[in-house]
């Protein structure tokens, strides 16, 4: 499963109705991947829904730590790549981390994301958690 940042929000904000289904999902998944480029976005968007940064920050170093999640450092060959995407996609309002994302989960064969972010399914993924 793709921890994307939407996901992990989700699995931080307590407030949030889809908290729980977050955290059981987090905790059942055999295989956890992100990336650099969703740990870049959790900080300012925790900050945005009011999140402590603490507690943000207490997620990306248990993530960072954990040897049951891997975190990809999105190199200059993925970013590239991500950014080839986007290009051949102009009718969609991608992110550069969603097309980071995509990119990985094709290579890794992953199928699931903890998102909540309609763009997986238009690619072809299963998005998790529903608005």
């Amino acid at each position: 499963m793709l921890l994307d940042t939407s996901g992990l929000l989700c699995y931080l904000d307590r407030s949030d109705a889809r908290h729980e289904q977050a955290m059981a999902l987090f905790r059942s998944a055999p295989i956890r991947v992100t990336h650099s480029y969703v740990l870049s976005e959790l900080i300012p968007l925790c900050g945005a829904r009011r999140i402590p940064r603490d507690r943000a920050f207490a997620l990306m170093h248990d993530l960072l730590d954990s040897p049951h999640v891997a975190v990809v450092w999105v190199e200059r060959s993925i970013h590239l790549a991500a950014m080839a995407l986007l290009e051949e996609r102009p009718d969609k309002s991608y992110s550069l981390c969603d097309a980071v994302s995509f990119i990985l989960m094709r290579q890794r064969r992953l199928t699931d994301a903890l998102t909540t972010d309609q763009h997986f399914e238009r690619e072809g993924f299963v998005r998790l958690l529903r608005p």
